[in-house]
């Protein structure tokens, strides 16, 4: 199975669900640290998240989980993504179910750090991502910073 790693910016990549697989191609990519966005117990064939932590350290990658359950997105899982952002020192993988949720995260936490919704948008839909749900929300964060 291939990895279907999507560019969202020069720094940060969304994924769908990753294996331990996929640890290798991350690195390969030059992938730091590891995003889990989701949260463990979803699915009956949805592997831990220790499990992908631990492959991940392994292989000399930091990780770290912002679950993005039922509740939706909350500011202090937005907060939690744009630190990870300015502490990463390289390439970030997001990942979730199919990769939306770690989208969505990483374009709310781009706004709230003053990017501009539109700009945003546009790399979303570049990556196969539609954000148009939650464009309210980009604009209201964009306000705010």
């Amino acid at each position: 199975m291939m990895s279907d790693f999507r560019r969202l910016s020069s720094s940060v990549l969304a994924s769908p669900q990753i294996s331990t697989d996929d640890i290798d191609a991350a690195k390969k990519m030059g992938v730091t640290l590891i995003i889990n966005n989701r949260p463990d117990g979803e699915a009956p064939d949805q592997p831990e998240g220790a499990l992908i932590e631990q492959a991940a350290r392994a292989a000399g990658l930091d990780y770290l989980a912002i679950p993005i359950g039922q509740a939706g997105f909350g500011k202090e899982q937005i907060a939690a993504m744009a630190d990870a952002f300015v502490q990463a020192d390289g390439t970030i993988l997001a990942y979730c179910r199919s990769g939306t949720r770690s989208t969505f995260l990483w374009s709310l936490a781009q706004a709230s750090q003053g990017q501009d919704p539109a700009e945003i948008s546009q790399a979303a839909a570049d990556a196969g991502y539609d954000v148009s749900p939650i464009r309210p929300m980009l604009d209201a964060f964009s306000g705010e910073s």
